[in-house]
């Protein structure tokens, strides 16, 4: 019986050794794996604007940002059409020199900034001028000193507005970067843990049964060992149960 009791004793110490080892080892595995996650890639700081003139990475080179009529101007020179824009907060410009001529996108932050100031370039393009002009969305589209009209229409056909949505101020209810890894890494250290537990449950399951038949074959030869006891003596007795044995009588 004491070899059965340190065997049930080793037996419980080990598979608390085991639940111990593998939740440090699903640990460490989390670790790592937080460790090998790549960097997160640089934001493009390039503006929206930039970006939507056609063929961006051709024409990047000769490309020129403007957020008022004087920086504007230094690209485009002195235009009636472009000092009509009022550079209030939000507006900006984008120009690049394109084979048919200057292009010119100034975007404006509402529809109703757009529209009214759509009215008041319409009416600065002086009478003669060779000057494109489109609107398109949110944006005021120039095609400034073109060799061909068809050509400008062409290229202002790939100017697309696209539309988007920002908050004036932080988001509500958008998770911070911070709180979307912590999120992640909480739910993978619990994952880990889950599965780590529920394979130590599997683990000491099948080594309780197997430990169980162990003891049980134990006991059945510890049994058969065991001398038979009757207290009949000589008499005779009705062996009615099946389990008094035959008693041998001597010679």
């Amino acid at each position: 019986m004491r070899f059965v009791s340190k065997a049930v004793k080793f037996l419980h110490a080990s598979n608390f050794r085991s639940a111990v080892l593998l939740l440090l080892f699903a640990g460490i595995q989390v670790a790592a794996q937080e460790a090998k996650k790549p960097a997160a890639p640089e934001e493009d700081k390039t503006p929206a604007v930039l970006l939507h003139l056609p063929e961006w990475e051709t024409v990047k080179n000769s490309a020129v940002y403007a957020r008022n009529a004087a920086d504007l101007a230094r690209a485009t020179g002195e235009r009636p059409e472009l000092s009509a824009i009022d550079f209030t907060e939000g507006v900006e410009a984008a120009t690049a020199v394109y084979p048919v001529g200057r292009l010119v996108i100034v975007e404006f932050p509402t529809p109703q900034a757009s529209v009214f100031e759509d009215q008041k370039v319409t009416a600065a393009i002086p009478t003669g001028s060779t000057t494109v002009y489109r609107r398109i969305g949110n944006y005021s589209v120039f095609v400034l000193d073109p060799n061909d009209a068809a050509a400008a229409n062409a290229l202002l056909d790939q100017v697309k507005y696209q539309k988007y949505v920002q908050w004036l101020g932080p988001a509500p209810d958008v998770p911070t970067k911070a709180e979307r890894d912590f999120t992640i890494t909480t739910a993978g250290v619990f994952l880990s843990t889950f599965y780590a537990i529920l394979l130590g449950i599997t683990f000491a399951g099948v080594f309780g049964a197997l430990f169980g038949l162990i003891y049980f074959r134990y006991r059945e030869k510890e049994r058969a060992r065991m001398p038979t006891f009757s207290d009949a003596g000589g008499m005779v007795r009705l062996n009615l149960d099946g389990l008094t044995p035959e008693i041998v009588g001597k010679d």
